[in-house]
């Protein structure tokens, strides 16, 4: 209809180009962000399934940051006990070597010193070994341990400080002694003098390094007494006590480790290997007797190899948690990847397909343009009527 007031044509002209300005500008912004879904009305449904697969994906990166961090926690324990194996081994040999009966007492102490060193480094490793500012393997000393190294503090520092007996008395006794010998001559020591003089030397040299022993085990005692009171206010290792390690994005998603009897029995097994050993990372404290007593050593090879087995044990329990984790981490990246794809299907642009739909937009917005202008001019064809 022909029609001054009423202009259809133009009317659906500025419909079809408001739509084709819609359109283009859709695939414009898809194309600038690169998503498909830039609000909620682009698509409802396929926002909320595209939320629900990225809120996953990230859950499961940290999940797979936690797996390396366990593993790496597990290794490094791992690695402290393959040394305590190593230590446990020498010391396995000094004790077998101490039980032939060709070694000398002098080879025996000899021995014994460097497996009181030994031992020392034992309750290091397992007392002190940390990761990430936690410690792993140590056990807090208990009240009996706490009494029995208090109790040896006290007896040291009781030779040291007695008057009558102790060594301090002792040595200045032999100092007196030695001051008399050197008084009763003038020139060269000769004679009896001289045997009195070398008499006093002999005996003031040990009196002065019986003396310096006594107060280097006092000092060890003390420090070891210490040492335990402390350990006693702490916590135990992490490896202590059950753990559960978050391997997922769900709180189903866990993995759960208990090394707790393995290293109580490691824990017992080493201090019956060697009385030294301590739990807590505290220095000895005192020299041992191991390999010196009379049958002593052929006794502590069997110990040191139910030692070395309890090691063993706990090392074998860490290898399989590491190893679990390590097919953790491998199918945590797996479904993130697959669930990354996923979320990506859905969200990411098709460039191809937008950049057709753009193009066809602009060109419908041009056409529609064109004939815009040609309704607006329909009007003028009322006048041709008219005259």
């Amino acid at each position: 209809m022909l029609s001054l007031h009423t202009n259809s044509a133009a009317l659906s002209a500025q419909n079809s180009i408001s739509k084709t300005q819609q359109s283009l500008s859709t695939s414009m912004t898809r194309l600038s962000t690169g998503f498909r879904i830039n609000s909620a009305m682009d698509d409802a449904a396929g926002l909320q399934i595209a939320t629900r697969l990225k809120a996953q994906t990230s859950g499961m990166a940290m999940a797979m940051r936690n797996t390396q961090n366990a593993t790496s926690m597990i290794q490094t324990a791992d690695g402290a006990l393959g040394e305590t194996v190593n230590i446990l081994v020498r010391m396995k040999d000094l004790s077998t070597q101490a039980a032939d009966g060709s070694a000398t007492d002098k080879d025996k102490t000899a021995m014994q010193a460097e497996f009181d060193t030994l031992s020392a480094e034992l309750s290091n490793i397992v007392g002190n070994t940390s990761f990430g500012g936690a410690k792993l393997m140590n056990k807090v000393a208990t009240a009996t341990e706490i009494g029995n190294a208090a109790a040896n503090a006290a007896g040291k520092l009781a030779v040291v400080n007695t008057a009558a007996t102790g060594t301090d008395a002792l040595e200045t006794a032999a100092l007196g002694t030695l001051t008399t010998a050197q008084g009763t001559f003038t020139g060269a020591p000769t004679g009896a003098n001289g045997i009195a003089l070398a008499t006093a030397q002999d005996a003031y040299k040990l009196a002065q390094t019986n003396n310096l022993a006594a107060k280097a085990a006092s000092a060890s005692a003390t420090a070891y007494s210490a040492a335990a009171t402390a350990s006693a206010g702490g916590t135990n290792g992490k490896f202590a006590a059950a753990l559960s390690f978050q391997i997922g994005a769900s709180t189903t998603e866990t993995m759960g480790v208990d090394l707790s009897s393995q290293l109580t029995a490691m824990h017992t097994a080493l201090g019956a290997a060697t009385g030294e050993y301590n739990s807590f990372g505290a220095p000895i404290a005192a020299p041992g007797t191991e390999l010196t007593l009379a049958g002593s050593a052929s006794t502590t090879i069997d110990k040191l190899q139910t030692a070395i087995d309890a090691v063993g044990s706990t090392r074998s329990a860490l290898g399989a948690a590491g190893n679990r984790l390590d097919h953790v981490a491998t199918n945590l990246a797996n479904v993130s990847t697959n669930t990354a794809g996923a979320t990506g299907r859905i969200m990411d642009t098709d460039f191809a397909t937008e950049s057709s739909n753009m193009t066809a937009s602009q060109m419908l917005l041009q056409a529609g343009t064109a004939m815009l202008k040609q309704s607006n001019s329909m009007s003028s064809m009322v006048m041709s009527l008219l005259q």
